[in-house]
């Protein structure tokens, strides 16, 4: 039997020290025919584990219906990393972070009426409890001292960060080991005194996130743990990006500086991220520090394996410190080579917004009212009589709004720019398309409600009566013809093997792109993303479709595809 365990100043492995080299792959962030290639491109690079989050939201997004399968197969995705000769860590949350809608907790947990997220709430740790015996179910068997890879299964999250109930933590550390778990247990936070001490317990192994000032940060983790390893599990190499920002990317020599610190000082590191991967569909997070900031479909994170699954210029830096400490392989990745290049005429199918069907109530019902996890809801409501223009004026909209009068647009409100009120013209139907851009996935904003939130007035009179009805992105069609506007956009394409693509978005306004009913995610032509990536095995020898659902004005009804990606413009 294999052995792992914490040491007076090492990991040991049947007994000898042993130095984690580390990197993070979200299996829920790409393509599961491309799993086997990152797990083997990440290894080339001297990595001996991957780490991954599990997204509960993923494997459960409708209360009861587990998912453990395709996109979702945890356990095959841990095994793959098990037959390039890799170990494995586990992070299940239940929080997660990372850049991912609600921070990975489902959204009928945090709508639950009176739940206590995070924290000893009896809703919240009965359900949380349910979820961990679930993904134990998957992760014991696979633990090394039981013939598999798993050595190391994380307690909650940077808590420290979010509180300090230290019931909470006895009770997921109760639920863990009590579902088999027996490899050492650890905590992340950043290394800040009130957060280290917040957000763990005596018998978890504290372990820092940070992406610079390497000894430093070692420093204060020693200081609040006198024994055991020490251990960076959020090295972070990049960073995310942002709708209205720049493409955020980190010096590769500086980067590679601070790695060589982390493990020449024999501190165990793992590398956040070594693949990004992409928010599909609709799965970005958001963030909310006083402006809204939805996260954009990319998660390339200025990774050393690029968003495509091909290696930099940090992949080449941070190989070179590695083979200082480590063996690292002979094999090297070739660079990303041009994607095909071409373009495709899209044809106007017209309007494709769905009637109002909803039931009808007197305040707009939320997105959570209506159990709806897709991105938009449209909303209608009879007007007063009125003469001239009036001010409508909405508590609050989350988190895009697109306002209608009798079918015309009058105007736009961004949750982003803090907007609520507009000016609309006389008439009889008050229409309103919100897009949910993102649920926030960190501090105290998790779980909020999404739509319009409160009460809507017109001349500071409340407008009751309101339906609302969810839009389902999977069924919807073109109602005629036309690609003026909101738009329906339909169009194929022939290719001589499955390829990866990279769809330049620059010539539409905003939406959501499919290719073979494939969700690619969200475009915008504000900054910085550009362009869209396509798995290849979303694509297909032969004819292939793309579909594009257009929310304000695609100004070229043309698809265009392009030799590399564009993330946008950097910070001079």
């Amino acid at each position: 039997m294999t052995t792992f365990s914490i040491g007076e100043t090492d990991f040991l492995l049947d007994g000898k020290p042993h130095q984690v080299i580390s990197g993070t792959l979200h299996y829920f962030r790409i393509h599961p025919e491309h799993w086997a290639d990152r797990i083997r491109t990440a290894k080339a690079m001297g990595l001996n584990t991957i780490e991954t989050y599990v997204a509960w939201n993923a494997h459960e997004p409708v209360r009861g219906e587990w998912d453990a399968t395709g996109w979702n197969d945890l356990g095959r995705f841990l095994d793959l990393i098990a037959e390039e000769g890799l170990h494995a860590i586990v992070r299940p949350g239940p929080y997660i972070c990372a850049e991912w809608h609600n921070g990975g907790l489902p959204v009928w947990l945090t709508s639950t009426p009176g739940i206590g997220i995070r924290r000893s709430e009896p809703q919240f740790i009965k359900a949380v409890s349910e979820y961990l015996r679930r993904v134990y179910e998957i992760v014991a068997p696979r633990q090394i001292d039981r013939g598999g890879n798993v050595v190391l299964v994380q307690i909650e999250n940077e808590y420290g960060a979010y509180g300090s109930d230290k019931d909470y933590l006895r009770e997921l550390v109760r639920v863990t080991k009590d579902a088999g778990i027996t490899v050492p247990l650890t905590t992340v936070d950043q290394p800040m005194p009130w957060m280290l001490e917040a957000g763990s317990l005596p018998e978890l192994h504290l372990t820092g996130s940070f992406g610079s000032r390497s000894e430093d940060r070692l420093a204060t983790l020693r200081e609040h743990q006198s024994t055991g390893p020490l251990m960076c599990s959020e090295f972070w190499d990049g960073w995310f990006d942002w709708w209205g920002s720049i493409h955020h990317t980190t010096d590769p020599a500086a980067s590679a500086h601070d790695l060589d610190v982390l493990l020449a000082a024999g501190a165990s590191v793992n590398i956040y991220m070594v693949h990004g991967g992409t928010n599909f569909g609709t799965t970005n997070g958001a963030n909310d520090k006083g402006r809204y900031d939805p996260i954009v479909t990319s998660y390339d994170y200025d990774a050393p394996i690029d968003e495509s699954g091909h290696p930099t210029a940090k992949f080449h830096a941070f190989r070179e410190v590695i083979a200082k400490y480590a063996p690292v392989p002979d094999l090297v990745p070739e660079p990303r080579p041009d994607a095909p290049v071409f373009e495709v005429a899209l044809s106007g199918e017209g309007e494709w917004m769905p009637a109002a069907t909803g039931p009808v109530s007197p305040a707009p019902a939320t997105f959570e009212q209506l159990a709806h996890l897709g991105p938009l809801v449209r909303y209608d409501v009879d007007l007063p009589a009125f003469s001239g223009p009036a001010a409508v004026v909405f508590d609050e909209v989350r988190d895009l709004a697109w306002v209608h009068v009798d079918g015309t647009p009058v105007g736009r409100l961004s949750r982003a720019l803090h907007e609520r009120a507009l000016t609309i013209p006389a008439g009889s139907r008050l229409t309103v398309l919100v897009e949910d851009q993102g649920r926030v996935n960190y501090a105290d904003r998790l779980g909020e409600a999404k739509g319009l939130i409160g009460a809507v007035t017109l001349n500071g009179e409340p407008l009751t009566g309101w339906t609302a009805s969810p839009i389902d992105l999977d069924t919807v069609e073109g109602a005629g013809t036309g690609s003026i506007g909101r738009a329906f956009l339909r169009g194929s394409f022939d290719l001589d093997a499955p390829a990866d693509l990279f769809l330049d978005t620059t010539g539409w306004g905003k939406g959501f792109a499919f290719v073979n009913g494939f969700f690619l995610g969200r475009y915008w032509n504000t900054v910085p993303q550009n362009t869209l990536y396509v798995p290849g095995p979303a694509t297909r020898a032969g004819a292939n479709e793309i579909v594009v659902l257009e929310l304000e004005h695609a100004v070229e009804p043309v698809a265009r595809f392009v030799a590399a990606p564009s993330l946008g413009q950097l910070e001079e």
